[in-house]
């Protein structure tokens, strides 16, 4: 079994670490990980053009998409109440498309670069939102990393299904200045159709 699991805890992590090794996980400790300042983002995102279509080339393994095994996308559309529809798809072992809609909004207007997401609604009622902050984007827009203040969460994203290597080397300095150890992205895979 090759899962990565990042351990941020300031004492016990490296017992835990060890723990880990030995089940056969792929375990990174980072000493103080959680007590870092968040991440820096991006100035400034021109929202019009972060919208669309965007392949997940990367990403830290977490629960809500453990069930996914490629094709991973995030397709991102105004709304009108000028909140932001994401559909979230992938493929799952079996080969379905398993699809979760969700809103976010932006809640740092200066550089639309900080925005949470919500996937749970009860009767219209969303009483739980996560991060989602811009760190990193692509003068053109070809491509972005995704991650959260506490940096348990993060994604890279590209327009098309693959990143050049340069692109991916220039990424994983901006990962590593930003807090985060690139080795904890585990590679989406993007199978053609």
């Amino acid at each position: 079994m090759n899962i990565p699991l990042v351990i941020t805890a300031a004492r016990s992590g490296r017992a835990l670490a060890a723990a880990a090794t030995l089940l056969g996980l792929t375990a990174t400790f980072v000493l103080g990980a959680d007590r870092l300042p968040p991440p820096e983002t991006v100035r400034r995102v021109d929202m019009n053009r972060y919208l669309g279509s965007w392949y997940e080339i990367a990403g830290i393994p977490n629960r809500f998409q453990k069930h996914c095994r490629a094709n991973t996308m995030a397709r991102y559309a105004r709304l009108d109440d000028g909140r932001i529809e994401v559909i979230n798809s992938c493929l799952d072992a079996q080969g379905d498309t398993d699809v979760a809609q969700g809103v976010a909004r932006i809640v740092d207007s200066r550089s639309n670069a900080k925005l949470e997401v919500s996937f749970v609604s009860l009767f219209g009622w969303r009483p739980f939102w996560g991060d989602y902050w811009i760190l990193d984007l692509a003068s053109d827009y070809a491509y972005a990393v995704v991650g959260t203040p506490d940096r348990h969460y993060g994604w890279i994203l590209s327009r098309t299904p693959a990143l050049d290597a340069d692109s991916r080397k220039r990424i994983d300095a901006r990962l590593r200045a930003a807090g985060y150890d690139p080795s904890t992205f585990v590679d989406t895979p993007q199978l053609q159709h």
